[in-house]
């Protein structure tokens, strides 16, 4: 379903016949079930995610199952996207000594946020799927369980736990300082890894919604004036649809990085 679509039931006349009136784009709009009912409804961002999946395995093995020495376009381009997320994310934070076991890891959170980030702006998709708060979630605890586990395999868990607390503060300290660290490291971490993305492509596609439905609005059933002033709208909503796609792009990088940061730190021995 398009934004145009999506546009034709908010702008309807008001029920019952007494007015017209703009329907501003509500939260609700994100949930769009398909098939189903309460906990079992099956929505379009779940139908998103799958085709996300779907498409991201079948353009990296058409690109990737005759990959030759000298690399035609294809396969250059997926090198490249290969080579961001493993020297310039994995290698350069985590380091040379343990970066590669995750660099499947880390590279399939950028793809997989990445594609899922640009259908918002993708006709006639353009739903971003991360804006609903259940996947960015999901891969939060994927990095949160990765992270932690690395840790103490590393480290053991005692000394792992004892390596969050700063050593050498007076002791009335670390009834503040004990608390605020192991809040940091379970729980604000995760929550604020989640949040971030949600947010940006939440708040993105509703500023999306309402110049588009918007300037929709005022051309179709305001007076000359509106209909005038819904060419701002419009252009505001092309501007912002370019700022957008800058943005998704940043929101899948700095999820990965802070994931391979997360590790790092998990890692690394003066933790």
């Amino acid at each position: 379903m398009s934004l145009h679509l999506l546009g034709t039931s908010l702008v309807a006349p008001l029920a019952g016949g007494e007015g017209e009136g703009f329907h501003a784009p509500s939260p609700e709009e994100f949930y769009w079930p398909i098939f189903g009912s309460g906990d079992w409804t099956f929505t379009r961002p779940m139908l998103m995610m799958a085709l996300s999946v779907v498409l991201i395995s079948v353009v990296l093995i058409a690109l990737t199952k005759k990959a030759a020495i000298v690399p035609g376009k294809g396969q250059w381009m997926v090198e490249q996207a290969y080579d961001f997320v493993r020297n310039g994310i994995a290698r350069d934070v985590i380091g040379s000594k343990d970066f590669l076991k995750y660099v499947p890891l880390l590279f399939s959170l950028f793809v997989l946020i990445l594609v899922n980030n640009l259908f918002g702006i993708i006709p006639p998709i353009q739903y971003p799927t991360m804006s609903r708060i259940g996947f960015p979630i999901a891969l939060t605890l994927i990095v949160y369980a990765v992270y932690h586990i690395a840790g103490m395999r590393r480290k053991g868990v005692g000394h792992y736990l004892g390596g969050m607390i700063p050593k050498g503060l007076p002791k009335p300290i670390y009834l503040l300082i004990v608390p605020l660290e192991y809040a940091t490291y379970f729980i604000i971490r995760p929550l604020t890894l989640a949040l971030r993305l949600f947010g940006n492509m939440f708040a993105g596609h509703m500023l999306l919604l309402l110049f588009i439905l918007g300037g929709e609005y005022m051309l179709l059933h305001g007076g000359i004036g509106l209909k005038i002033t819904s060419i701002g709208s419009f252009a505001m909503a092309l501007i912002f649809t370019a700022f957008e796609a800058l943005i998704q792009f940043l929101q899948a990088y700095i999820f990965t990085l802070l994931a391979a940061t997360y590790i790092a730190d998990a890692l690394a021995e003066e933790h």
